[in-house]
């Protein structure tokens, strides 16, 4: 186990007033820390963190482009296998997620505004774990940590209904397509487009409300935004840089693999 000298950092923050106190507050309380960008979007925060490959991302939980949350599980889904798993700081405001979601999820979080002694916890925190961690993910260590990212902004319901049909809108007309049927689920913005082999067809829901209503031995997630019914996958297929591929039955094109769930497709 390694700790990378110095240990870098990214910072996302939109409000510049606030972006500039964290720094100055880290580097009074981690002056080895190296911070090798300063993001004011979640985008731009995200190209950080791919270029970079960051020890520590500070991630303000509201901003434009994406939300800390959705840049967390953009860098985990495209995190370089060779890479150490990143640790993820959110800056939240009091009354937007209960701290127990990110006490469950394992994650470090500082409530707006931050302070010199809060920090200094955190930071206290950030280098046992820099000190801890492998050199490398384990196998399914960045879908776990996308997981549980997902997790905060929508915890698992006790006892979610189970469905074993899709109604789906296709202009004026509701399909009833049985999830046996169901090739692969894809998010977009505000939906869940449904993909079978006859057509597709709108939803409107996210999907981490989906994956809790369908059979998670049937469905298996293997990007941030698809979800594929195991039953359809033919065969999956390995490219020069490590990414997988699926063919899936009754589908005329390729689903890429993310990073994070390239675990599940590598032959026993």
């Amino acid at each position: 186990m390694n700790i990378r000298t110095p240990p870098i950092a990214v910072i996302a923050e939109d409000e510049p007033v606030l972006s500039r106190t964290l720094c100055r507050l880290l580097q009074e309380a981690w002056p080895e820390l190296q911070i090798v960008g300063v993001a004011e979007d979640g985008l731009k925060a995200t190209e950080l963190a791919l270029e970079h490959a960051p020890d520590v991302m500070f991630l303000d939980i509201k901003m434009p482009g994406r939300t800390g949350l959705e840049v967390a599980e953009a860098v985990a889904d495209d995190w370089p296998d060779e890479k150490a798993e990143p640790l993820f700081v959110f800056i939240t405001a009091y009354d937007e997620y209960a701290v127990s979601a990110f006490e469950h999820a394992a994650v470090d979080y500082m409530l707006k505004p931050a302070t010199a002694e809060r920090l200094q916890a955190s930071v206290q925190r950030l280098k046992q774990r820099l000190a801890e961690r492998a050199d490398s993910p384990v196998d399914g260590g960045m879908a776990s940590l996308m997981k549980r990212v997902q997790s905060i902004s929508a915890p698992a319901a006790e006892s979610p209904e189970r469905i074993k049909i899709i109604r789906a809108g296709v202009g004026n007309t509701v399909r009833m397509i049985p999830l046996t049927d169901v090739i692969c689920f894809e998010a977009t913005e505000k939906y869940v487009n449904v993909v079978t082999a006859t057509g597709e067809a709108l939803v409107r829901m996210s999907l981490r409300e989906l994956a809790a209503k369908v059979d998670s031995t049937d469905f298996v997630q293997v990007h941030r935004s698809v979800m594929v019914n195991t039953n359809s996958i033919l065969s999956a297929t390995r490219d020069e840089n490590g990414h997988y591929s699926l063919s899936l039955r009754g589908l005329q094109r390729p689903l890429k693999v993310s990073r994070a769930f390239g675990h599940l497709f590598r032959a026993m």
